[in-house]
């Protein structure tokens, strides 16, 4: 009963440092340690616990999902009995999936290059947070800078970059991927939209992975424990991106910054004691 509770536990927070920019496998790290869970699935329960987290997404944007694959599917299927103005809307739409199939690669190559070769222990953990909480006070810098209308092909491709460094636990992918988008001036809430829609992308193979890995696993995992984590993953993670955009609105993220830069240090500070 104790594990189980447990487990739930990680899959709150799962979801909710998924959508905070305070760097989810960080925090699933330091709290198996804390709550002195078996880390030798660790990479399969991250996969699982993502995989909750990505559905959670697919609901929330079901309509700008939707929208963007019809909008595609006309570009490329019905151009030619569409009007000039369609034509125009279609195409700005097919470009914007696109920019995220370019934002996403990167990071994807970078995963299945390193995956199994990333440190878990908290020492690096809690020094990747604090990289994590200097980036985000960089967003801060930003704030009161004019902001463009939309994600250019150049805009994707340093965002992506940027992403990339998202591979390693503690960095944050949201928080990263929000400042590589304002650093190309792209204002907030788009930056968060493109930042959400490529982790829907870059998290179908990864998704497919972790079911791979979880029904091939060498040693025996926790059915129930998973399953209530992934639960859990799911309903945190949507509650938690209704609330960001509401933040993101009257707030700036430089509270999730201090918060980083604390939980690193405690991080560092708990590798030498636990």
């Amino acid at each position: 009963m104790i594990d189980i509770i447990k487990y739930i536990i990680l899959g709150i927070i799962q979801g909710i440092s998924e959508i905070f920019p305070v760097s989810s496998s960080g925090h699933l790290t330091i709290f198996a340690h804390i709550l002195k869970i078996d880390t030798s699935n660790l990479t399969i329960f991250l996969m699982i616990t993502n995989a909750g987290s990505f559905l959670a997404l697919l609901f929330f944007f079901r309509k700008d999902i939707l929208s963007l694959i019809v909008s595609s599917w006309n570009f490329i299927f019905r151009r030619k009995k569409l009007s000039e103005e369609q034509y125009l809307s279609e195409k700005i739409e097919f470009h914007y999936v696109l920019k995220l199939l370019i934002a996403a690669v990167p990071i994807g190559i970078a995963g299945l290059l390193i995956k199994d070769y990333l440190p878990d222990n908290l020492f690096f953990v809690g020094t990747a947070l604090l990289a994590t909480g200097v980036l985000l006070s960089i967003v801060f810098y930003f704030r009161n800078q004019k902001f463009a209308n939309e994600v250019t092909w150049k805009n994707a491709m340093v965002i992506g970059l940027f992403q990339t460094l998202a591979v390693f636990p503690g960095i944050s992918r949201s928080g990263i991927t929000i400042v590589g988008g304002l650093s190309q001036k792209v204002n907030l809430k788009d930056a968060l939209r493109f930042s959400f829609l490529c982790y829907i992308i870059i998290s179908v193979p990864v998704t497919l992975l972790g079911i791979y890995d979880a029904l091939n696993a060498s040693e025996e995992i926790h059915v129930i424990g998973y399953s209530l984590a992934f639960i859990f993953s799911f309903i945190a993670t949507f509650i938690s991106v209704k609330f960001i955009y509401k933040y993101v609105k009257v707030k700036n993220l430089i509270h999730f910054a201090i918060y980083c830069l604390i939980i690193g240090s405690v991080a560092i500070t708990l590798h030498f004691f636990i």
